[in-house]
């Protein structure tokens, strides 16, 4: 029987992860960290490899979801407001970034920050 997984989420510092993880596992849903050894021995690969998956059993997909919805941080600007997505007006957005050439996987902080709603998956550049 072939199990499947679920990637919940990812993370440019293990540690972040971690605290998530603790959170599902004390809701007795197991997770996976995908990556963690490698980027906590080579911490500069970490937006290379894209980061540390947080992965659960897709059967706990849906509980695991509403989970880290309570507890995650969405993302916000300089003076803490949370960034509000131009298309439906939510205001649950994290930091994207594609990486979608060559360039930008080799070298990816040379890239702009994005931000990605998490209601429409709408990707907007941040305000200045």
């Amino acid at each position: 029987m072939k199990t499947e997984f679920y990637t919940l989420g990812t993370f440019e510092f293990p540690a972040d992860a971690v605290i998530i993880k603790g959170k599902l596992e004390a809701e007795g849903i197991a997770v996976f960290l995908k990556d963690e050894n490698t980027i906590n021995s080579y911490s500069m690969v970490s937006n290379a490899m894209g980061g540390v998956r947080l992965q659960v059993y897709s059967r706990d997909m849906e509980r695991a979801k509403q989970i880290f919805d309570e507890i995650r941080n969405y993302a916000t600007d300089d003076q803490g407001n949370p960034i509000v997505c131009p298309n439906c007006k939510a205001a649950k957005s994290e930091i994207y970034y594609s990486r979608r050439n060559l360039f930008f996987k080799l070298f990816p902080f040379f890239e702009s920050k994005k931000y990605r709603c998490m209601q429409c998956n709408f990707v907007t550049r941040p305000a200045k």
